[in-house]
């Protein structure tokens, strides 16, 4: 039977390396690639995926998984070759749903939309996007029917993002989180606000990049796996755990965006770069879930990288690159103001205490638009009537309401609430590493981050894909997703900055 596991890596591994070489294309476009040639490159995405589908979806993969079932049974169930099989047949049964000819015309569609996308927000004009949309809506339908009977018609395009997660799983979670964190916005509303006004203003964009990449050099990105290049919008891309890639944006004007869009995807990458190498070319190459990828990303961008002892190090060194700017500005004024709570146009620039609104009010546009109760012409209306609804804010243009995210032009429907979900992960872990290494606060004022990665390497990244991410979640934390964690974070902490 090893030798039949070995002919299925080698079949798997030959897929994946299609569905890479389309990655690389992928990143390609967004980084890259001049715009006119995104009909071109969609074709060739398209060729790409449709041979790494029929080869993932082949009779001779799904004999081999018949043949090792009965002997992966006779292994320790959390060994690496009796998750592979059962990770890679969970696979196997979704793909072998799908048919290769949708997964050609998907990729290809969602090539074109994309450039249509940028356009569209260069523009902030919604109509040049919205026949893109309809169709990528469309065929998010077409893709739900071939998972029927479902519970919710939502359920196969979230479970993409989150195996094992339901539709009614997340509006419980949220629904128990929503009053918690409209009540907290308006306990802060009440308070004195802070004052921001210094992180508006000229700051030179090479000066950010350098302070970036200086602060997760430090975190433990390894450059010698890795590059950072600038994008429309910031995003991770893992080829393997050898060729893990960021991207970032960087405003002149505004000093957090390219900051934190910076630690967001480092935290990412971090992830990617340390699971197990021996999963490459397999099944359990990457992250468990979504949800747990953001978890790492939003532990660096906000747990860590919005927290006082970060900045007792690293403040000075930013002061050295910006003295004009942040020069007059003490510890606690700057501290106070990257935390400030307002509500907010840019999802990717929202508070940590209003980030969450901006997801339940994707979730519930997505949910809509699948059900058939939301046509995709009515989207900007609705989007800026939720906005007023959930923030009570309008957005003034199509380029900061309903076009800001590229997530849907990438035909990515059923991903926003991980976000949302990954909040939740990284508070449950920040607890539980807080206990096991109780001077991690002290670490950090030293610039010192090895501690902190090396737990998360342990307890998270090495594992992959090996345990679905509820599994993940309660062997690393002892309890399964919960919002309990995080709203105790966010009231201790915004506690302390408005004296609530």
């Amino acid at each position: 039977m090893k030798e039949k596991l070995e002919q299925l890596k080698t079949l798997l591994a030959e897929a994946i390396d299609l569905q890479m070489a389309a990655a690389v294309l992928g990143w390609d476009q967004q980084v890259n690639m001049p715009s006119a040639g995104a009909e071109t490159r969609g074709q060739q995405m398209a060729t790409l995926q449709r041979l790494a589908h029929i080869k993932a979806t082949s009779d001779e993969i799904g004999k081999l998984l018949d043949d090792l079932s009965a002997y992966t049974e006779e292994l320790p169930p959390d060994s690496d070759e009796a998750r592979l099989v059962k990770v890679a047949r969970r696979d196997y049964e979704i793909a072998t749903r799908v048919p290769a000819d949708f997964v050609a015309e998907f990729t290809r569609l969602t090539a074109v939309a994309f450039d249509a996308w940028q356009k569209a927000r260069a523009a902030s004009d919604f109509a040049l996007f919205r026949p893109h949309l309809e169709r990528i809506v469309e065929m998010g339908r077409q893709y739900v029917e071939f998972f029927a009977p479902y519970e919710h018609p939502y359920d196969p395009l979230l479970d993409r993002f989150e195996p094992g997660m339901k539709t009614a799983e997340v509006k419980e979670i949220f629904d128990a989180l929503r009053p918690q964190q409209v009540a907290l916005i308006q306990e802060i509303g009440a308070a004195q606000q802070v004052d921001d006004s210094f992180l508006h203003g000229d700051f030179d964009e090479q000066k950010q990049w350098d302070f970036g990449v200086e602060v997760i050099t430090r975190f433990g990105y390894d450059w010698s796996r890795g590059r950072q290049d600038k994008s429309a919008h910031p995003f991770t891309t893992s080829f393997s755990t050898r060729d893990v890639r960021i991207t970032t944006r960087v405003q002149r004007d505004f000093l957090p965006s390219a900051l934190f869009g910076t630690l967001h995807e480092g935290g990412h990458a971090l992830y990617e770069q340390g699971v197990n190498p021996a999963y490459d070319r397999t099944s359990l190459a990457g992250g468990a879930s979504l949800a747990v990828h953001e978890s790492q990303s939003r532990t660096y961008e906000n747990l860590v990288g919005r927290s006082l002892p970060f900045w007792e190090f690293f403040y000075p060194r930013l002061q050295e690159y910006f003295p004009a700017q942040l020069g007059n500005v003490d510890l606690q004024t700057f501290y106070r103001g990257i935390n400030k709570v307002q509500p907010s146009l840019i999802r990717v620039e929202a508070d940590e205490a209003t980030y969450n609104l901006h997801i339940m009010l994707r979730l519930d546009l997505e949910i809509a638009m699948v059900e058939g109760s939301l046509e995709v012409r009515h989207l900007p209306d609705v989007w800026n009537t939720k906005m007023q609804e959930y923030l009570g804010i309008t957005p003034p243009d199509d380029a900061q309401g309903v076009l800001q995210d590229v997530h849907w032009s990438s035909g990515l429907m059923g991903y926003f609430s991980t976000y949302a979900l990954g909040n939740l992960i990284a508070a449950q872990l920040w607890e539980k590493v807080s206990a096991d290494i109780p001077d991690l606060e002290d670490q950090f004022r030293r610039g010192e981050f090895g501690a902190l990665l090396a737990w998360m390497r342990e307890h998270i990244h090495q594992y992959g894909r090996k345990f679905e991410p509820q599994e993940l979640v309660e062997r690393a934390t002892g309890s399964r997703i919960t919002p309990e964690p995080y709203m105790r974070y966010l009231r201790r902490k915004y506690g302390e900055i408005y004296s609530l």
